[in-house]
């Protein structure tokens, strides 16, 4: 028997399918995992040195038939449905980090949406407060 996957390990999954959803996991995006990790109160009693054991959990579902749709459907599952902006939010923010999103993560971002059921006014915001962040000046 798997072990269940807790609601950390679910927002750890979606941090890592936003970074990799383009094929390309770069340097800016792992450093601004490990900074959510540390800074955000939703991972207090997350401990970090599981963080590669849980990405390559991630990675092993989405290798597997129908991944996407299976991880999907493990970080709903996984999380309370109260938190789901906050699931939604973490994979804007490690796609924002580079300041380039590209369609392939558009993609992944409406599928999070729509599996999450969370409307599309709520994401729209969440999505203008990374373009403010992370804007220059």
């Amino acid at each position: 028997m798997t072990t269940p996957v807790t609601p950390h390990d679910a927002l750890i999954f979606v941090m890592v399918m936003a970074s990799a959803v383009d094929n390309s996991m770069n340097d800016k995006e792992l450093r601004r995992i490990g900074q959510l990790i540390d800074l955000l109160p939703v991972f207090d009693g997350f401990d970090k040195d599981g963080l590669i054991a849980v990405s390559q959990r991630c990675a092993d579902i989405l290798a597997g038939p129908e991944g996407l749709d299976i991880a999907l459907e493990v970080i709903r599952d996984a999380v309370p449905a109260r938190s789901y902006d906050t699931v939604y939010a973490l994979a804007v923010e490690v796609m924002a980090v580079d300041m380039a999103v590209k369609p392939e993560e558009i993609r992944f971002l409406q599928l999070l949406r729509d599996r999450l059921d969370l409307d599309k006014l709520t994401c729209a915001a969440i999505e203008h407060s990374a373009i403010a962040r992370y804007r220059p000046m």
